[in-house]
């Protein structure tokens, strides 16, 4: 407990020690801080637990006071970088032009739509929902799925007002504006409109937060009348569904991080006999869609990058390659329309688009971008008709870009660049995409930024999160420049447990070999520092969730190297959350960091690792560290207990905060503006901490 006699505490809390233990595999774990997880979590009322989290966050508000006039000249800089009435390029949907429009000053969007030929007067705008009226006098908003029906006439959506990630559908009435009596809580999926509009398929979060099903809803009836097309037994797998290009297929996808299973059913007849494609296969990840009696798959099976398939949907299970795999081209995807298709990837890294026709297999015309780093990607195009195709663009020094991609010509056409109103000079900057060999010899990939005014070997920002397969694209941040103008080379390192170089990338930094994530991390650092870039205690770093526990990682292995360190709502206490099947995400990730319950081995090598269970006593660098009370994927307990723990043990006077969100999720607060204070203060700790006047 905590003496909290005074509005400003004078000394950091420190956490209560309550012994507790577990034992597997013969080996007892002690955790003095384990009573911070409350009993009755999700609902979190324990008042010794609420206590010293706000003490917790009284003691980051009076380190971080004297800050104040940095954070709002940080967050009035960054704010300054956003144009705050700004609009979406509309794009065609059957009879509607929709678009997305944020006015002057809102947190939230409003979506828009007007018909197709009509006037762009403004005369035939109509808004179809407005998320700045939906929030209002909420602390927390966030729209999860929303979709028209075909005839353009009904609106679903679902929001979260809470960040807990449950959210509640509402069929809306666009002409009248009037809300339908259906009303279905507890929604964590994507709402699909089938069965010539009159049913909604959606996916329900269970007491677990996973997603075990496929529901389907009739308009107008009750919802505990809705039936449930397809239900998952195994707790590992989640459930999403999705439309074919053509809208003809539900397609009813299951699996985990290294298995997949996909079923069809005709949208018409969403009752219709399932077509299972293929049956599970321990480590078989493949998805589908259709065209003219042919599924085209995108499958691991014969080569780990991927290859293309193709199959009669009478024979679902008989695959004949389309594209083979490659070990230098990473096939992440495609894109089916009616007269061509696109396939999507990665080559050296750097994203690729290729157009490609039904007709003539060695035509492959790859769409061409301008700069040696960049990221790219096909946007929104909802038609299967279309000729013409939606694509962004940016770089580590090249706004937001959205194109239209004219096939027939090959032909880019620029439609909006990101504006920035406070003033942005691309040719202030360079960016540059490097190597640093590993400690085991591996080249690894890092995009960085920087002034090209800048000498010398400055202070350094290091960014990585490494897990899932989740590559970090070398994309454009507004936010980045308030470091990058105040001397800092911002870089971004690419390494083993993402799949920015392919599927082996992501394999060699997960379950045995997961440690190279962290070492890779360091390696860079130091590469960094022989290139003559910074030094030495001159870097901060950051990383949020899994890049989270990257933070915990390599501040333990190599607490000198850095000078700051911010961990969002990190994943610091593995072993304890791998080890309580209860949890929502636990069996779900046991492909992803192995399954220390049943498996000695992955016992013993997340123990070897997990930031929490290797705190010692050393000095540590200054660490301001994230929580969300609501966040159902890294639940606060984990920041809050590691934060504990580095208090009791650390031997340095350096600053250690934590700063829990009483009323958000994992992704911090809700609101363009809002999370922008959040950074400001994450940026502002960094400063104050580097000693770089602002």
């Amino acid at each position: 407990m905590h003496a909290m006699n005074d509005a400003t505490p004078a000394r950091p809390p420190v956490a209560v020690r309550k012994p507790s233990s577990v034992t597997h595999h013969g080996i007892t774990v002690s955790d003095d801080y384990a009573w911070l997880r409350d009993p009755g979590y999700p609902e979190v009322n324990d008042k010794e637990v609420l206590e010293h989290l706000a003490a917790e966050n009284a003691w980051f508000e009076a380190r971080m006071a004297s800050h104040q006039g940095t954070i709002d000249a940080l967050f009035k800089e960054m704010r300054g970088r956003i144009k705050e009435a700004d609009k979406s390029v509309p794009q065609k949907d059957g009879d509607f032009l929709y678009w997305i429009e944020f006015e002057e000053g809102a947190e939230y969007k409003k979506w828009w739509r007007r018909p197709v030929g009509a006037a762009d007067d403004g005369s035939a705008d109509e808004l179809i929902l407005d998320e700045t009226a939906l929030a209002e006098g909420k602390e927390y908003f966030r729209l999860g799925a929303i979709s028209t029906t075909k005839d353009g006439r009904l609106l679903a959506y679902s929001v979260d007002d809470n960040g807990s990630e449950r959210f509640t559908a509402r069929i809306k009435d666009i002409a009248s504006g009037v809300h339908l009596p259906d009303e279905i809580p507890g929604t964590l999926s994507a709402l699909i409109w089938v069965a010539n509009d009159k049913g909604l398929i959606y996916s329900l979060a269970n007491e677990q937060w996973r997603t075990d099903n496929a529901r389907l809803h009739w308009l107008g009836q009750p919802v505990a009348e809705d039936i449930e097309l397809y239900h998952e037994d195994d707790e590992g797998f989640r459930v999403s569904a999705s439309l074919s290009a053509n809208e003809q297929w539900i397609i009813i996808s299951a699996g985990d991080h290294e298995t997949s299973e996909v079923r069809l059913v005709p949208a018409a007849d969403p009752l219709a006999e399932q077509i299972l494609v293929r049956p599970r296969e321990k480590g078989l990840e493949y998805d589908v869609d259709e065209r003219e009696g042919t599924l085209f798959i995108h499958a691991n099976d014969t080569h780990e990058n991927f290859r293309i398939a193709t199959a009669a949907i009478e024979r679902p299970g008989e695959w004949t390659t389309l594209i083979e795999g490659s070990d230098e081209f990473y096939l992440t995807g495609f894109e089916l329309f009616r007269d061509f298709y696109i396939v999507e990837g990665r080559l050296g890294g750097l994203d690729r688009l290729e157009i490609r026709y039904y007709d003539d297999l060695a035509r492959i015309e790859p769409i061409e971008f301008p700069e040696a780093s960049y990221t790219a990607g096909t946007g929104n195009n909802p038609e299967y008709e279309q000729t013409v195709i939606r694509v962004s663009y940016e770089s580590m020094i090249s706004p937001s870009s959205t194109y239209d991609f004219h096939v027939a010509e090959r032909r880019l056409e620029l439609l909006k660049v990101q504006e920035i109103p406070s003033g942005y000079d691309r040719s202030l900057y360079t960016t540059a995409r490097l190597e640093i060999a590993a400690r085991d010899g591996t080249a690894i990939p890092v995009s960085v930024m920087y002034r090209k005014d800048r000498v010398g070997a400055g202070p350094l920002h290091l960014y990585g999160y490494g897990a899932y397969g989740i590559a970090i694209p070398p994309g454009f941040s507004t936010t980045r420049l308030s470091l990058v103008d105040r001397g800092f080379a911002y870089a971004i390192a690419h390494i083993r447990g993402g799949d920015d170089l392919g599927r082996r990338w992501y394999k060699a930094g997960k379950l045995e070999s997961r440690v190279n994530t962290f070492t890779d991390f360091v390696d860079v650092a130091k590469g960094l520092v022989e290139l003559g870039l910074t030094k030495v205690g001159k870097i901060s770093i950051s990383g949020g969730s899994a890049g989270g526990e990257l933070m915990g990682a390599v501040i333990n292995s190599d607490p000198a190297l850095w000078g700051a360190v911010v961990a969002h709502v990190p994943f610091v206490d593995v072993l304890a959350t791998m080890l309580d099947a209860s949890l929502p995400l636990t069996p779900g990730e046991w492909p992803e960091w192995g399954n220390p319950i049943e498996d000695r081995a992955a016992f013993e090598l997340i123990q070897s690792y997990s930031p929490y269970d290797n705190v010692k006593a050393q000095a540590y660098p200054p660490l301001l560290v994230t929580a969300g009370l609501n966040d159902p994927r890294v639940t606060y307990w984990e920041p809050a207990k590691w934060v504990a723990r580095l208090r009791e043990l650390k031997t340095d006077g350096n600053e250690l905060l934590l700063k829990t969100n009483m009323g958000a999720g994992h992704g911090g607060k809700s609101g363009r503006f809002e999370s922008l204070k959040e950074t400001a203060e994450e940026f502002a700790f960094i400063l104050w901490q580097m000693g770089i006047k602002a």
